[in-house]
């Protein structure tokens, strides 16, 4: 052990001889490089008689004087000795010849970074080393672990120019490369799952070897998507689908689908209702699957057969939510008026709740295991002993219909929120009502507490989410950067992450410690309805009205600033148009992590290909992947 931090702190310390080196004398150093095609570039650095080489290049200016011509080159001298030098250590270094991005180098890797992150120097020497791979092949694969580096601690490297660069055994997950020139560059066994090439200029390439986790959106419905549920060993995920539209009339897609969560295969298709399924649950264990539909039915399904257990029709209305209680024997069904609880086993009815006199939006499980919350458009909140049956509370207050309903972990506060706009907190035990949080404009549509109880976030019609501290009824803040009404609001389960899912077809991350944005996801092209977090907090789901359910990685993607008009003097060699309804002007601007188990999504639209080579490690071309994310193929266009 003391062996590897002895490497590491050395590592350390050569690239900490960087810190009197700027950028400019990189640039002197690499512009001297290609004039004289170096392929040695310590020995080119070695050579006293190259020195006639770089004078030209430092001394430019005809009117610079005797004195500072002479000061000047005593500094380029000394900065050439320097990097001669450094490069000389880092030559025989593990650093260029072993891979730092895989696990048993893990330890090295962050150890340095740690060490070197936010020194601007370093950072700037990194790019260097990534543009010596252009020069001389002896450095590879130290400048292959550098742009690993760079991209490790999230350097900007968008709108880089990384013409001829040379890049071989090394992860790049996650880059931000967008409006970046790769042209000339050569990549081999590189894994570029996740990397951003929207709009980048990828002229005579060779990548060779790549691997890329390309694990798409689950296609297969036909109608919008309803609900989606993760088992809960995190295998599976079921969906349900049905035009919710016109309450279902027009649906042409009423089934359930079972997806593999680590292949993002479909398991399997489970047909039997005959409206739109409305609501998906999968029981504690795991083995049965409930649902709900417009068809007044609930479906019961073994999740290992896939067929259908049992079919209960009594209900007079669509079978709106359906919703397993925590031991697992018992199911919540709610539609227009009425709440049932049926037996898992027997598929009997043990219950009819009524009491409410209008539509029941949404039920919910309290963490007991024994009382059950519900909440409807007769603007009242209700809870109940679904072990009896029995009405226990009436929760009145609020003046409109009641939307969203949820339990504080420790079951000990029940929160409405609806029509009136108001946010209420009620204790369960006594049925009286705690508090009353106003701020938002609008319907509030749902409600969502952290795993520690201390914090209630909102989602609203208003266009915003806001966080509420528990204890002391106070806004803590508020989120803005929906432009459409949120439909759902979900912590992860360490409390970190706040996912909210829109109107406006985004999906967005939130920083909990700082109350920003972490990311912005797009992909959806309809309103995002739900968004839930796998049990495990890496994986977040959302269904859409396109039809789509699409997983995403919540540790990726980040939200980069646009530029609409770079490239446009390549493009203008060919006939492409430049309307503003062209695929360019389009170009994503965000890197989109939709993934599947942590494989993170590759995307080049609009990047700019002629000629080159792209292939995976089975040896497959990879050209029609790149025209699928809408790349432009330069030789399918006729030139001018």
């Amino acid at each position: 052990m003391q062996d590897f931090y002895q490497k590491q702190e050395a590592l350390a310390d050569i690239f900490d001889q960087v810190k009197d080196l700027d950028k400019q004398t990189f640039g002197v150093i690499l512009e001297v490089f290609r004039k004289q095609k170096v392929q040695d570039c310590i020995g080119y650095l070695s050579d006293d008689g190259n020195k006639r080489h770089y004078k030209q290049y430092i001394f430019k200016d005809d009117n610079i004087k005797l004195f500072d011509m002479g000061w000047k080159l005593d500094v380029v001298t000394t900065n050439m000795m320097k990097i001669k030098n450094i490069l000389k250590q880092i030559k025989v270094h593990d650093f260029n010849q072993q891979d730092y991005s895989t696990e048993e180098n893990k330890e090295s890797k962050l150890y340095l970074i740690k060490c070197i992150n936010e020194n601007r120097y370093i950072l700037d020497f990194l790019q260097f080393l990534v543009h010596l791979t252009s020069i001389d092949n002896n450095l590879k694969q130290c400048g292959s672990n550098s742009l690993h580096l760079l991209v490790q601690m999230k350097a900007d490297l968008r709108k880089k120019n990384f013409e001829n660069i040379k890049i071989q055994n090394t992860s790049l997950v996650g880059a931000n490369f967008f409006r970046s020139n790769f042209s000339g560059s050569q990549f081999s066994n590189v894994n570029v799952s996740g990397v951003n090439l929207n709009g980048s200029l990828l002229l005579n390439c060779k990548w060779i070897n790549l691997r890329i986790h390309e694990l798409n959106k689950l296609d297969g419905h036909n109608d919008s998507v309803n609900s989606v549920c993760f088992s809960p060993d995190l295998t599976t995920l079921a969906s349900g689908s049905g035009n919710y539209n016109y309450g279902g009339i027009y649906s042409i897609d009423n089934s359930i689908r079972l997806w593999d969560v680590k292949t993002g295969k479909q398991k399997a298709k489970l047909d039997g209702h005959t409206s739109t399924v409305y609501s998906v649950c999968f029981s504690p264990d795991g083995n049965t699957l409930a649902s709900g539909s417009r068809d007044k039915s609930i479906c019961l399904w073994d999740v290992k057969t896939k067929k259908k257990i049992s079919k209960l029709d009594v209900h007079t209305s669509r079978v709106e939510s359906v919703c397993f209680c925590p031991d697992g024997n018992t199911i919540a069904s709610c539609c227009y008026n009425s709440i049932r609880l049926w037996d898992v086993k027997t598929g009997k009815q043990k219950a009819k709740l009524d009491g409410h006199t209008s539509n029941v939006y949404s039920v919910c499980f309290c963490p007991d295991g024994y009382t059950l919350a519900s909440c409807s458009y007769d603007n009242s909140i209700r809870l109940w002993d679904f072990k009896t049956g029995q009405q226990k509370a009436k929760l009145d207050g609020h003046t409109f219909f009641v939307m969203s309903v949820c339990f504080s972990p420790d079951g000990n506060t029940l929160a409405s929120g609806g029509g009136d706009k108001s946010i209420r907190l009620w204790d369960v035990k006594t049925g009286q009502q705690k508090a009353q949080l106003d701020g938002h404009m609008d319907i509030v549509r749902s409600l969502c507490f952290s795993p520690d109880g201390n914090t209630l976030a909102s989602g609203s019609s208003d266009l915003s989410i806001r966080l509420w501290d528990v204890k002391t009824k106070y806004q803590n803040a508020k989120l803005d950067g929906h432009t459409d009404a949120i439909m759902s609001v979900c912590f992860s389960p360490d409390g970190n992450t706040l996912a909210s899912g829109s109107y406006d077809k985004s999906i967005r991350l939130w920083d909990m410690e700082t109350n920003k944005k972490r990311a912005k996801q797009e992909g959806h092209t309809s309103y995002v309805w739900s968004v839930c977090y796998s049990p495990d907090g890496n994986t977040l789901a959302s269904s859409s009205w396109d039809n789509s359910i699409r997983l995403w990685d919540v540790k990726t993607g980040q939200e980069i600033q646009s530029s609409d008009k770079n490239y446009e003097d390549v493009l203008i060699q060919f006939k492409i148009p430049l309307q503003q309804n062209s695929p360019l002007s389009e170009i994503s601007n965000y890197i989109t992590s939709l993934i599947i188990s942590q494989q993170t999504i590759f995307q080049a639209q609009g990047a700019l290909i002629l000629k080159g080579e792209f292939s995976d490690e089975s040896g497959i071309d990879l050209t029609a992947l790149l025209k699928q994310k809408g790349s432009f193929f330069l030789e399918d266009f006729n030139q001018k």
